[in-house]
């Protein structure tokens, strides 16, 4: 026990919510072994990537390598994608429902129509081509926020950053476990005729179908209805891009100039491209909101036992 909780001392607060999301997945896995396929499999996986975590985390303090910081601060890209994966192999066989109709239900109750019918009244070519390459820079606007905190030396500040990202992503995981759904542009529209509804200009159908693609959907293909990811509830999209947003302008980054206005259009993107309804985006509002609320707590919480004093969170974080 010693040892174990000497390795866990040596895991940064980042690591620590991976470490308890894998432990999470491979939890379900074991109990819903007779519904999901392959279950052994995944587990094995999972604990090759904890096991990953603790070998990077302990050298990386040890030896002071240069490609092993590189490693232990970027691991985290590929990680979230490996992660996103695996939950579409798992939350369809364990939430054989979905819950589209509960989640169309609210948006008609709240707004006494269709978010996504409205907004077609808009549409124009121009729209559609701004709209969809600014959902495609998703991925990129967190990297685009590390690679600045880190060329302005500002190290403490980027190892927040990582950690609420990241924590951020996990909790919206969960909320996908929660609440299954595949979206607007399977149950109010026709997915197959979204390029004539919403024609873009260059470089929407080609961007539209590598969006596809990460969501295992192929051109032509049967039913995608029944092979998409079920990721709508809440918008993650939503959820990462505002605390992208909050955080560049809370450390007053350079990037932030591109980072507000491109993340409020990634945002309006969601609903007018028929990716979610209009609960999700209020969703992913709400747990923005509660991940920066709670993820200082468990950052400094973490680092208390670690044995690191933490840091003023009102500036930027300095240890003690």
């Amino acid at each position: 026990m010693k040892y174990f909780l000497e390795a866990l001392k040596k895991l940064n607060p980042t690591d620590f919510v991976v470490l308890v999301f894998y432990v999470f997945l491979s939890l379900l896995n074991l109990v819903y072994y007779h519904r999901v396929e392959q279950w052994y499999l995944l587990i094995l996986a999972n604990v090759f990537l904890i096991a990953f975590i603790f070998i990077v985390s302990y050298y990386d303090e040890r030896l002071n390598s240069k490609l092993l910081r590189f490693i232990h601060n970027w691991y985290l890209i590929p990680l979230i994608f490996i992660t996103f994966k695996e939950l579409y192999m798992m939350i369809k066989p364990i939430r054989i429902v979905d819950c589209d109709q509960f989640l169309i239900s609210i948006d008609r109750w709240l707004l006494h129509t269709d978010i996504t019918v409205e907004l077609y009244k808009i549409a124009s070519p121009l729209l559609t081509e701004i709209l969809q390459i600014s959902y495609a820079t998703f991925f990129f606007l967190p990297v685009i926020l590390g690679v600045e905190l880190l060329l302005n030396k500002r190290t403490d500040e980027f190892r927040f950053a990582t950690f609420l990202i990241v924590y951020g992503f996990f909790l919206s995981f969960y909320g996908y476990f929660l609440a299954p759904a595949i979206g607007p542009r399977f149950t109010l529209h026709n997915f197959y005729s979204i390029n004539a509804d919403l024609p873009g200009l260059y470089l929407t159908n080609f961007l539209r179908d590598f969006v596809n693609a990460g969501e295992s959907l192929r051109p032509g293909m049967l039913h995608p209805e029944a092979v998409v990811q079920r990721d709508v509830f809440p918008s993650g999209h939503t959820d990462m891009t505002l605390i992208v947003m909050y955080l560049s302008y809370k450390y007053k980054l350079k990037s932030r100039y591109f980072l507000i206005p491109n993340g409020l259009l990634l945002i309006f993107s969601t609903l007018y491209l028929r990716y979610h309804y209009a609960i999700d985006v209020i969703g992913g509002i709400a747990f923005m909101i509660f991940t920066v609320w709670s993820g200082k707590h468990v950052f400094n919480t973490w680092q208390r036992f670690r044995g690191i004093k933490e840091f003023s969170y009102k500036n930027n974080f300095k240890n003690k």
